[in-house]
């Protein structure tokens, strides 16, 4: 139907006047074209014309509802007298339906130009609602500091923004300016091709960093999140593009400090060099903290000892120690290895020498320096601002930190002067261990006896005890060594060593050897596996060392793993003599074990040997210095006379420290010519009371077979307090025995002083540790476990792993 020109008259009955558009009457204009339905009526309120969207809205045809007065559409008009309603300009009413379910809608009337009829726009009531939340949220993002919000129309011309640059005139962005009259033409470039991307594909853009500048204001550059996403008109026609700018520029300047924090951490401090320490300090500086970086060091620090402590005002006599980068164009005055001029008296001198981090410009440099010439040659060209921080460690003043930013960067802020005062303090640690340990490794000599282990241990597993002669009679330092590491599952490393030469190069290498060892023992590795790594260290710490002293890196060395619960002891040799065993009855012998090349020699296997122990026997490991007398010995003569002596002297209930001693009195004497080193080891064995198996069927549904079964015996066990964190132990990792291994598998729980929970199946896949996000439906079971568990771990073997997770009895160790 035709509908005439409309103005905005008022309605006669109206005292407002129809002109007065407000409330949702005014939101319901803009709604979509097709929820917007409209009707003219004459004066008396009857239909006179009826649009196909009022037929939409209301399920009647024109023809029905011509004519017809207006009330009778409404669904609940107030009662009264025939026409005593007034025709109000807005509102909100029910309108009936030809389905007879009332639909709420939101109208507005106006007078139809040159004629007493009446025009109704009528909207459902949601859509207008949502249209006046959709305002509200725009209303409220665009009060928000940190949040930027543009509406840039085909042409990508701004037409409405919240944006106000942090320039010193701060005036608002008006609408119909384009990105380039308030952003560098670069940066306004680089957002215009997103924008018109987003624009042209219809696909949005979240989150993507921005490094801005203002036009008129290029000097601080920011950091902004865009997000960007086409606007299309109600026929999916597009009107022009959204785009939403986070300022991330706190947070990640945030973040890249904590980066740079991180990354001194991990780079500084790693060489034991002080020059490549102070190197690498400078290094990490350039470019995330400034854009030259130089570190200099008192001459003292350089030679390994300490800087003498300087009257106020006294000359610090620093000399550079490292630059960086090396690509830089350095004045004529700064050189590695040059002398740092004499500064002038001056209050930023002074607070640098009581220990402050201070920032100078181009003017306080010339005053310090003390005119344009010396300027000229220790000033970096374009130097805009310069921060020292001194270099200050356990009551010393080792050097200083210097770094310049040039040309256009960003003058240094309060902020990153703490971040350096920070560095610095890591940074002179770094360098004062590294001066320490030039001073040490030249002077020092090494105290053989603190670097072996206690003389006796007492474990689950066996009863140790060593005895140690050194050559000569103790008149200089060596390379043997024992231990006896306590491994999980009630099991017990033993460890004999013997490192080539000595003196304090062999005693260097025996102390790294024997941490290494000990390491690579918590990773319970096999041990023909272990000594594989053991040998590729060796062969690094050869590379370390000078030509003529890369003898002092060889070793030989034995490995053994005993199992109480299973009794059978696990052995690899590196070119290292035999153990021998003595039984309980007396008898010994030395064990058929297959050397491996010494750990000098990397590249070649080395071959695991199982042997079966009793309870109550004595192992013995030694070094070649307890049976090799030299040539007055033929084949085999010292081996047999070590396990005579041991046949003869490890009698039941004799204290195994009383048997070392006279083994070592007896077979070498009082200086012998070579260490000697024994190590004895009276095996124990579990009661098979305290061990339990239960096989693991591949089937889900174990899992409470397992539970119940580990119940049944704690309860036996008389472990009652334990029976919930085992359940949920034994629950876990039963279950991913199923999930993630492959049969067959084995739970054993094994009680001594500790409850063991172990789990063995036949796949090599390696447990991770993780913690699981809140949506994950799994990732939890062994973060669960390390939590209800004093300590767990995982050991492969040859057919397979095992994991494990240790509780103690009777309350935490």
């Amino acid at each position: 139907m035709h509908i005439p020109h409309i103005d905005n008259a008022a309605p006669a009955d109206s005292p407002e006047g129809a002109t007065t558009v407000s409330g949702a009457a005014a939101d319901a204009a803009p709604c979509a074209f097709d929820s917007l339905a409209a009707a003219v009526l004459d004066d008396r309120g009857a239909v006179v014309g009826w649009t196909g969207t009022a037929e939409d809205l209301t399920g009647f045809r024109a023809e029905e509802v011509h004519g017809r007065p207006v009330r009778e559409l409404v669904a609940d008009l107030p009662h009264g007298p025939r026409g005593a309603t007034p025709r109000p300009a807005t509102g909100r009413v029910r309108l009936r339906h030809r389905s007879g379910n009332p639909v709420d809608v939101t109208f507005r009337t106006t007078r139809v130009s040159g004629s007493a009829d009446f025009l109704v726009l009528a909207a459902p009531t949601p859509h207008v609602t949502g249209r006046q939340h959709g305002d509200a949220l725009l209303r409220a993002l665009s009060a928000q500091s940190r949040i930027t919000i543009a509406l840039h129309d085909t042409d990508l011309t701004t037409m409405q923004t919240n944006a106000r640059p942090d320039t010193p005139e701060g005036r608002p962005v008006e609408p119909g300016t384009r990105l380039c009259d308030v952003l560098r033409a670069e940066d306004a470039e680089s957002i215009e091709a997103v924008l018109r991307q987003v624009l042209e594909t219809g696909v949005p853009v979240i989150n993507r960093t921005q490094r801005v500048s203002w036009r008129h204001h290029p000097a601080p550059r920011h950091e902004l999140a865009l997000s960007a996403f086409r606007l299309e008109d109600a026929r999916g026609r597009p009107t022009g593009v959204a785009a939403l700018y986070m300022d991330d520029t706190g947070q990640l300047r945030a973040r890249r400090q904590l980066e740079l924090t991180r990354e001194v951490a991990e780079r500084v401090g790693g060489s034991l060099d002080v020059v490549r320490t102070a190197q690498d300090l400078a290094d990490v500086l350039v470019p995330a903290f400034g854009d030259l970086a130089a570190v200099d060091l008192a001459q003292a620090v350089l030679d390994g000892d300490e800087p003498v402590e300087r009257p106020a005002g006294g000359d610090p006599r620093l000399r550079n120690a490292a630059l960086a980068p090396d690509t830089a164009v350095w004045p004529a005055g700064v050189r590695r290895g040059n002398v740092v001029p004499p500064l002038s008296d001056h209050p930023l001198l002074r607070r640098f020498r009581h220990g402050e981090t201070v920032v100078h410009g181009p003017d306080d440099i010339a005053a310090l320096v003390g005119g344009a010439q010396q300027v000229e040659q220790f000033l970096p060209r374009e130097a805009n601002a310069v921060m020292v921080a001194p270099l200050y460690a356990r009551g010393l003043t080792l050097g200083a930190i210097v770094v310049w930013r040039t040309g256009s960067s960003a003058p240094f802020t309060g902020d990153e002067v703490e971040l350096m005062r920070q560095i610095a303090s890591r940074g002179a640690l770094a360098i004062d261990n590294a001066r320490r340990y030039t001073r040490e490794h030249r002077a020092a000599v090494a105290l053989r006896q603190s670097l072996l282990p206690p003389a006796t241990t007492d474990t689950p597993a066996a009863e140790t005890t060593g005895a140690y002669l050194p050559a000569g009679g103790g008149a200089g330092t060596n390379g043997d060594w024992y231990d006896a590491i306590a491994l999980p599952s009630l099991r017990l490393a033993l460890v004999v060593g013997d490192v080539a030469g000595h003196g304090i190069p062999a005693s260097i290498t025996m102390g790294r050897l024997r941490a290494a060892i000990q390491t690579l023992a918590d990773l319970e590795l096999e041990p023909d596996e272990l000594l594989t790594r053991t040998a590729d260290l060796v062969q690094r710490l050869a590379a370390e060392v000078p030509p003529g002293e890369q003898d002092t890196v060889g070793a030989t060395c034995l490995y053994a793993v005993y199992d109480p619960v299973t009794r059978r002891c696990a052995m690899a040799s590196a070119g290292h003599p035999p153990p021998v065993y003595v039984r309980p009855d007396g008898t010994a012998e030395a064990v058929d074990i297959v050397p491996g090349p010494p750990l000098a020699v990397s590249g070649m296997p080395y071959e695991t040997t199982v042997i079966d122990l009793e309870p109550g026997g004595v192992l013995a490991l030694y070094t070649d210095g307890l049976v090799d007398r030299g040539a007055e010995d033929g084949t085999g003569d010292g081996l047999r006379r070590l396990t005579d002596a041991l046949a003869a002297s490890c009698r039941p209930g004799r204290p195994l420290e009383e048997t070392g001693r006279a083994l070592l009195t007896g077979l070498v004497g009082e200086a012998p010519c070579d260490d000697a080193t024994l190590l004895l080891a009276r095996t124990r064995a579990l009661s098979g009371e305290d061990v339990a198996h239960w096989p693991i069927p591949a089937d889900p549904a174990a899992v409470s077979g397992a539970r119940e079964w580990a119940s049944r015996q704690l309860a036996a066990w008389g472990l009652d307090d334990l029976l919930f964190p085992t359940e949920l132990i034994v629950s876990e990792l039963v279950t991913n025995a199923i999930r993630h291994g492959r049969p067959p598998a084995q739970l054993r729980l094994v009680r001594h002083g500790v409850l063991v929970c172990e789990v063995t199946d036949s796949s090599s896949t390696q447990p991770r540790l993780r913690r699981a996000r809140a949506t994950d439906e799994g990732g939890r079971g062994l973060f669960l476990v390390a939590r209800l568990a004093e300590r767990w771990g995982c050991r492969h073997g040859q057919n397979g792993k095992t994991i494990w997770a240790e509780q103690a009895i009777g309350g935490p160790r």
